[in-house]
């Protein structure tokens, strides 16, 4: 027993082990947050409710039927049901019946809310790939934001480092009485920044991670983390596009301007749909009835009163009708001429949307173009500014060695080092980021490889 307990404790370490060892990639993000996202949960909730008006669109084509019964007791002066006649007693008495009605006719709207509810449906799963769409960007964007904070604070402990050593240095020089007390205290201060530069990188961290942890709906935030790698500016072909190029083929799959022209549709479907109610409609409609009393009656053939049983009231009562009904609008208030008005007025403002968001598309398009040559170049101007404040700071180091630069001095030109190694991870992050985005917008999927 003691071996199967330490057996089950070992399993159960391991696999905990294993789950706080997970380390998240950014297409398993993406593809989690797909399934756990609260808002695409919430649109997909929405989808499920279109896909049921579809259902209630099929259903007008389809006859009803109802069923009813009613029993009632009157005292005094009332007509037996049965036999119409008067009775001055309390007589009781029950109804029933059967009834359907099937729509014939009624201007062709059956089949234009079918065909609406159908292009309703679709337009519902445009709106969900759409939302999709921009929690993959934003999953995109949080998950590079965590690799940019865990470099830059590699970066910054590497920089610690190396002051360390300076400060170990400068206080040996010091006690030598080589160097004021003032370098001494000036290297000191640089490393306390430093290491307040590293805290606030440490909670950025954690932050970065929280947030894209919030997005994938996981509340584990201590054991949630990302996989650790190195990415290299990609050699994206994405620059040979032209603008217009990117925009027509955006044009052609994105689902923000395909749910804009499936709106412009069931505008114009439901134009159709209020034009039909100006033709006539033909309803066809069958009722079956039926009633019982509990009044005796006088039997002709025995010469007693007697009662019916029940069964027999109510086949000998029962009766059917059935026919069509023809119903042709004349006036109704100005309601269907106000409805067609309105319907035209939305097929417009359905038309100017989906031109609106063609030409937010475009701007879009047009302005993550610029974004990635602009911080293209704004990369490589912080990595030559680094390479010549690292160069500076060599031969400064030189000049501070040998008495001929202060600690100040020194100190700032280590700063400025600082200052351009977080300017290009962060100029870094931010091209890679903008190439994504506009290779987004040209379909090609979401990846860091």
């Amino acid at each position: 027993m003691r071996l199967k307990i330490t057996g089950l404790l070992l399993i159960f370490s391991v696999v905990v082990g294993m789950a706080q060892q997970k380390k998240w990639t950014l297409e398993e993000c993406i593809m989690y947050a797909e399934e756990n996202n609260i808002s695409i949960a919430q649109s997909e909730l929405d989808f499920e409710e279109v896909k049921i008006g579809e259902s209630d669109a099929f259903g007008n084509f389809l006859p009803n039927a109802n069923a009813s019964i009613t029993t009632s007791a009157n005292t005094g002066l009332s007509f037996d049901p049965t036999t119409q006649e008067p009775v001055t007693t309390t007589i009781l008495t029950a109804n029933g019946g059967l009834s359907s009605n099937v729509n014939l006719f009624n201007g062709l709207r059956n089949i234009n809310r079918l065909r609406r509810a159908k292009m309703n449906s679709l337009a519902s799963q445009y709106r969900l790939d759409d939302l999709k769409d921009d929690i993959r960007l934003n999953v995109a964007f949080a998950y590079l934001n965590i690799i940019s904070a865990k470099e830059t604070l590699v970066t910054q402990k590497a920089q610690y480092a190396v002051t360390e050593q300076d400060l170990k240095r400068t206080s040996e020089l010091v006690d030598a009485g080589v160097l004021p007390k003032g370098d001494l205290l000036e290297i000191e201060a640089t490393a306390a920044g430093q290491e307040q530069q590293i805290v606030l990188t440490e909670n950025q961290v954690i932050i970065s991670k929280i947030s894209l942890a919030q997005l994938l709906q996981i509340t584990d935030y201590n054991n949630f983390d990302i996989t650790e790698i190195d990415i290299d500016v990609p050699q994206s072909e994405i620059l040979i596009q032209t603008p217009k190029e990117i925009f027509a083929k955006a044009l052609s799959f994105r689902n923000d301007i395909k749910f804009s022209e499936s709106n412009v549709a069931l505008a114009e479907q439901d134009l159709k749909i209020s034009k039909g109610a100006l033709l006539p409609s033909l309803v066809g409609f069958f009722n079956y009835n039926t009633r019982y009393s509990d009044q005796e009656r006088f039997n002709n053939i025995t010469g007693l009163l007697e009662r019916e049983s029940f069964s027999n009231q109510l086949w000998q009562n029962d009766g059917i009708s059935y026919g069509v009904q023809l119903n042709v609008p004349i006036f109704n208030r100005f309601e269907n001429k106000n409805n067609i008005k309105r319907a035209e007025i939305n097929i417009l403002r359905s038309e100017l949307q989906l031109e609106q968001n063609k030409l937010q598309l475009e701007t879009d398009i047009n302005q993550s173009y610029v974004d990635v040559k602009s911080f293209a170049k704004a990369y490589e101007a912080a990595e030559k500014t680094l390479e010549a404040r690292r160069l500076a700071y060599d031969y400064s180091k030189e000049r501070y060695e040998v008495g001929l630069m202060n600690a100040f001095e020194f100190s700032q030109t280590q700063s400025r080092v600082d200052n351009a190694e977080a300017d290009v991870i962060r100029t870094k992050y931010d091209y890679i980021f903008r190439i994504k985005v506009l290779e987004f917008y040209f379909g090609i999927p979401l990846s860091l490889d």
